[in-house]
This record gives structure tokens, sequence and C-alpha cells, in this order.
């Protein structure tokens, strides 16, 4: 049986393993945004998976991804849609779309760790059908396009936390992200760095917003707030 962590706040809100403090409307560059910290991560991560077979964290929580693939089914998206999981970690969010018959994944992850764990997990899962590669999102390969629905669960927090121009790292995941996805096709993004108005401003105007989804509520000196946003976008020419 496979050992999963959520990552949750101790009040029970979720919480963001790639949280940073805020300076006006962009943040202090930090660790978490280089490669070599991830590499890092999931080579620890690996280890542990075949020690004592614990998944890792789940970002945001196993609630997260659930609220994610309640809109597609309530969108009708088809099981055959194909689906990018960018920066995919240790591939639970896979894990989960395969067991609510999603059947056209696929993940990436510019960590090699990374999708080594995955592929561990999915195999110790039974789950054979799922597309697994090294990538880096940032630099995408000419093959990797075609998508009806991108996933990011934290992937574009990180990127802007880069302690190199992470101006130009916004810049250039947009670009991907339209390179990578079909025409009117979906982007549903989890983030606890970004306001549901700067992620409007920031991926405009290739993309539009369909729906902000429910996330956890918190309240503190009168003031009422959501500690993690997630939207879903759709592209448009």
């Amino acid at each position: 049986m496979l050992m999963r962590r959520d990552v949750m706040s101790t009040h029970g809100a979720e919480d963001c393993p790639v949280q940073c403090t805020e300076l006006e409307d962009d943040f202090a560059p930090s660790k978490l945004g280089t490669k070599d910290y991830w590499d890092d991560a999931y080579k620890r991560e690996l280890q542990t998976y075949k020690d004592i077979g614990d998944v890792g964290e789940i970002w945001f929580g196993e609630e997260s991804m659930d609220r994610v693939i309640r809109w597609m089914e309530a969108q009708n998206v088809p099981e055959n849609a194909a689906i990018l999981d960018i920066g995919t970690g240790n591939g639970m969010s896979l894990v989960e779309l395969a067991k609510h018959g999603f059947s056209n994944l696929t993940g990436i992850d510019y960590s090699k760790a990374a999708v080594e764990l995955t592929v561990n997990i999915l195999e110790e899962e039974g789950l054979k059908n799922v597309t697994i590669q090294v990538e880096d999102f940032l630099n995408p390969s000419a093959e990797l396009k075609g998508f009806d629905v991108c996933i990011d669960k934290g992937t574009f927090d990180a990127i802007s936390l880069s302690p190199e121009d992470r101006e130009e790292a916004k810049k250039l995941y947009v670009n991907s992200l339209e390179t990578v996805m079909q025409p009117e096709g979906f982007f549903v993004i989890t983030s606890c760095n970004w306001t549901k108005e700067q992620l409007l401003q920031i991926f405009r105007p290739g993309f539009e917003l369909v729906r902000e989804l429910p996330t956890p509520r918190f309240q503190f000196g009168g003031v009422t707030g959501n500690s993690v946003t997630a939207l879903v976008f759709k592209r448009i020419d």
C-alpha cells in the first residue's frame, strides 16, 4: 500500500510548499525556484519511496486534485482528452486522474528523479498507459503539443521564485502554454503565491477566465480571504 502525505497547514486550510514573502507584485528569489533544489528533494523522496513506500508530499492536499476532477467531470471533459500535468512531481495527480477514467495522460518534470519516482508509483498502481518524460516546460520539445487540458499545481509558483530572470521565466511559461495547448483548451492552475487578479493579468491576452474553483477560506482580523487560488482558463486566439 502506498503511503501519502498531504501538504496541509496546522489550521486545516491548504498550505503551500513554495510560498514566499510577497514584495509588491513579485516575490523574493528563493532556492525553491532552482532545479538543484528540486533535484535534491526528489532524490530524497525517491529513496524514501524505495525504502518504505512513502510517495511523498501531496501538494495542496488531495482535495486540490479532487476539485479539479469534479470540475472536469461537470464540464464533461472526455475521458480520452489529452491531459498534461505540468511539473508532475511524484505523479499523484496522474494517479487520481487515471482512477477517474481519464486515459490520455502525460506528465512532465525537469527533474529526472521526479520522473523516476512517478514511474515507480505508476507501476505500483498498475497504470501502464501514462506517458512520463523529462521536460523543461520553459523550453519544451517540439513533440509536446496538442493538449486539451493542462494542469499546474505549484509549478508556476516555483518558477516565479527563480533567482535568475523571473519576468522572463514567467513569459516563457505563458508562451510554452500557448504552444502545447489546443485552441480553446483548458488550463487549470492552483497557486498559493498569486491572487486571482494577478493571474488574470499574467495570462492575458492569450487566455480568458472560465471559472474560479472554490478553495478553503480563512478569517483573520475581520478580513476574509483564500490561502490558495484555483482558476480555470480557456486558451483563446
